[in-house]
């Protein structure tokens, strides 16, 4: 069932947002050569405490994964897609890193994700990370009253086409709100006009996850949960909740 959130809840979600884009904020600030991931994981269980927020992340246990998530970001490097679980692996130079965190505050949530180089940048990873930005934009900008949740997917794989790049079928953005995943699904591909109207009230996490050698599956880490490229090619992972509103989208997990 989708919910349509009021104006009331959507202020309570951009104050959790807030919460998520401080911890993002924090946890790239502290990455640097050598740095464990897993100290970024406490760096933002900090900024969690201190707002007074709780993080979706810890303790979740979806369908397709074997135990809990045991930390409140995800974590992934390289040619890790998605769903990286925090450990004692050090940053090196030229590492390509995507972190997802959710925070929930006052019973509603914000959910967001950025990717970005350490050290030294591989050009090509910067234009990874460009392409998997413009590909946000381009979902967040058709997130209008009027259009359909297609009309988000198309243009996210438009941007994705246009790069050569691949990106997983079955993985998503999604709809938010007292829950980190609601109703409706939000496909990174799609046809214009299609699937559930947008209306002034809906929240949306639109995340797009580009893989540079252009395939568009992925195989799973023994862990169960950090999702790799076949081929071993670099991943980006760039993710913000939106409202929609009858001014535009609204993004909700800025600082």
């Amino acid at each position: 069932m989708v919910e349509i959130k009021t104006d009331t809840a959507l202020e309570a979600m951009r104050a959790a947002g807030r919460v998520v884009a401080e911890a993002l904020t924090a946890a790239r600030q502290a990455a640097a050569v050598g740095v464990r991931l897993r100290e970024l994981d406490e760096v933002a269980r900090t900024v969690l405490a201190e707002a007074g927020a709780r993080s979706p992340f810890l303790g979740y246990q979806p369908s397709f994964a074997p135990t809990p998530f045991p930390a409140v970001i995800c974590a992934s490097v390289n040619d890790a897609l998605v769903h990286g679980i925090p450990n004692d692996y050090r940053l090196r130079d030229g590492d390509l890193v995507s972190i997802d965190c959710g925070a929930e505050l006052d019973g509603w949530t914000g959910d967001a994700a950025i990717s970005f180089t350490v050290g030294t940048p591989r050009p090509a990873d910067l234009a990874l990370i460009a392409a998997t930005q413009q590909a946000l934009d381009a979902g967040i900008a058709a997130a209008t009253v009027g259009h359909r949740i297609g009309d988000i997917s198309h243009a996210v794989s438009t941007v994705a086409r246009a790069a050569h790049c691949g990106m997983p079928t079955d993985f998503g953005g999604h709809g938010i709100g007292r829950q980190m995943h609601e109703d409706p699904h939000v496909p990174n591909r799609g046809r214009p006009g299609s699937g559930f109207p947008l209306r002034h009230g809906l929240a949306l996490a639109i995340e797009p996850m580009l893989m540079a050698g252009g395939r568009n599956d992925y195989r799973t880490d023994p862990d169960g949960w950090t999702l790799r490229t076949i081929d071993g090619s670099r991943a980006a992972h760039i993710e913000h909740t939106i409202a929609i509103t009858e001014d535009g989208p609204r993004i909700l997990t800025l600082l």
